[in-house]
């Protein structure tokens, strides 16, 4: 009975979940690309950071290879967190009210607070995805790799199927991670909501829409490869336009009316 009324207090404590179809991704985009163009410089500063991040990230990861894969795949992981800022300004052009670079402050001001258990989670998630990458390919891949030239070579030309179940498993984490940051992290942004529900909100809203929140979700890792095919530089523009889309699927897959807002300086 305890366990029931439980379960009927978080039924009520859930916003409502919509379905969206996927040419709602197209509308995300242009809805993206908008706030990115009237937000100016305080948008752009994220792509910079990013952009800064990853071109660091993939040096430092060039000095010792093992670490590259769990690397580049643990810092996806923890992406949606930089978010934040991005996140706080679409929500103030939601308003009708111009984009400040102190939205920013506030929002990650804030996500110190809201967002720490979260972003420890994910940090979580990321260094144990790289323990077990670097573990995984020092046991079983036997082959004398001294760089990134021979790391590929091995992609290519591996039979041993460790590769291919690198990938499976980095798919799965990279799946389930999806599903509980595309709608939780904005929500904790905008609203009053506790962590587990906002992660219970957003894999609901992943499983009442998989074929639009797959395709979105291939979306992202294309313009992802697109963005480390430039040398990160694409990151620039493609991560905050991303990020403010990314709001906007939140606004159109969760009803969060029946939550008490978030103050963004508080």
């Amino acid at each position: 009975m305890h366990d029931e009324l439980n379960t009927d207090q978080r039924q009520k404590r859930l916003p409502p979940v919509c379905k969206v179809t996927p040419a709602s991704i197209g509308r995300w985009m242009r809805l993206g690309w908008r706030d990115f163009r009237q937000a100016g410089w305080p948008s752009l500063m994220h792509g910079l950071i990013v952009a800064g991040m990853s071109i660091v990230i993939i040096n430092i990861a060039l000095l010792f290879w093992p670490v590259l894969p769990g690397a580049v795949s643990g810092f996806l992981v923890v992406g949606p967190i930089l978010a934040t800022g991005l996140y706080a300004l679409s929500r103030r052009q939601e308003k009708g009210q111009a984009a400040r670079l102190q939205d920013v402050f506030d929002a990650w001001r804030c996500g110190t607070r809201c967002l720490l258990r979260f972003g420890l989670l994910l940090v979580v998630i990321a260094t144990l995805w790289v323990v077990f990458s670097m573990t995984l390919f020092y046991l079983f891949v036997h082959v004398e790799i001294y760089g990134p030239i021979d790391f590929l070579r091995y992609v290519i030309q591996q039979d041993d199927g460790i590769f291919i179940l690198w990938t499976i498993l980095a798919g799965l984490v990279a799946a389930v991670t999806f599903a509980i940051t595309v709608v939780s992290v904005p929500m904790l942004v905008d609203r009053e909501v506790t962590t587990p529900d906002a992660m219970v909100a957003s894999v609901r809203a992943v499983a009442e829409n998989p074929v639009t929140m797959t395709l979105w979700a291939l979306f992202i890792l294309v313009a992802t490869v697109v963005s480390v095919a430039t040398f990160m530089i694409g990151f620039i523009v493609i991560y905050p336009v991303l990020g403010h889309a990314s709001w906007h699927v939140y606004r159109d897959v969760v009803d969060p009316s029946r939550l008490p807002p978030r103050n963004p300086a508080g």
